[in-house]
């Protein structure tokens, strides 16, 4: 059985998701999604009240692929990306030099783990996606009521819903964003890229999704 998260973003700047060249990436912040999220599973992104009052819809996305242990730092595959931020580099993983994003202190362990185990390196990617970014809206509050509800009142802790009317409208909350054909970008990133801001914050919902 899939499953659907839903979270709100305290910063949206092209880092958490990072969405480039058709691929959307999470490989920094939430390591509870990153951790837990398995292929198939859908992945939508509200803005926090501190980015958008309104709580608009960042982006959705279905997961096709989950890199492991650090994978994503280490093959070199996607060191050009912006959200590749971290290197192996003397028998650990380090701060790349000149990368974008974090650099604050605790940074690496909240995003990796701690060294040796690094068990939080783990990074979603997908080519199924609609990232709306500083060009989304609160439409979706028109026809989905109950997830709009349940996105005001998210916090910072997690929770899984079991509400069979709110997972319907989950389910159709998905389905009803055309993206998942395929890959889609509909705006910018609300914000610039600045070194040292944290992505932490904001709470996130997990329900599961019937296939």
């Amino acid at each position: 059985m899939s499953k659907i998260y839903f979270y709100k973003l305290t910063v949206d700047d092209g880092g958490a998701p990072c969405v480039e060249r058709g691929l959307l990436s999470l490989s920094i912040c939430k390591p509870m999604i990153r951790r837990t999220a398995e292929k198939e599973d859908i992945v939508i992104g509200f803005a926090a009240n501190s980015l958008s009052a309104d709580n608009r819809l960042i982006y959705v996305a279905r997961v096709n692929e989950k890199l492991e242990k650090g994978q994503y730092y280490r093959s070199g595959k996607h060191s050009r990306r912006a959200d590749c931020i971290y290197e192996w580099r003397g028998g650990r993983f380090a701060q790349r030099e000149g990368a974008v994003y974090h650099g604050s202190a605790g940074d690496l362990a909240h995003d990796l783990g701690r060294h040796p185990d690094y068990s939080k390196a783990n990074t979603l990617l997908s080519h199924k996606f609609c990232y709306f970014g500083a060009s989304g809206s609160d439409d979706y509050k028109k026809s989905f009521r109950l997830v709009a509800e349940a996105v005001k009142e998210l916090g910072r802790g997690h929770r899984v819903h079991h509400d069979e009317k709110l997972l319907n409208e989950l389910e159709k909350l998905a389905r009803w964003s055309w993206a998942l054909d395929g890959a889609s970008i509909q705006g910018k990133p609300t914000g610039e890229p600045r070194c040292g801001v944290s992505h932490r914050g904001g709470g996130c919902g997990v329900a599961e999704m019937r296939c």
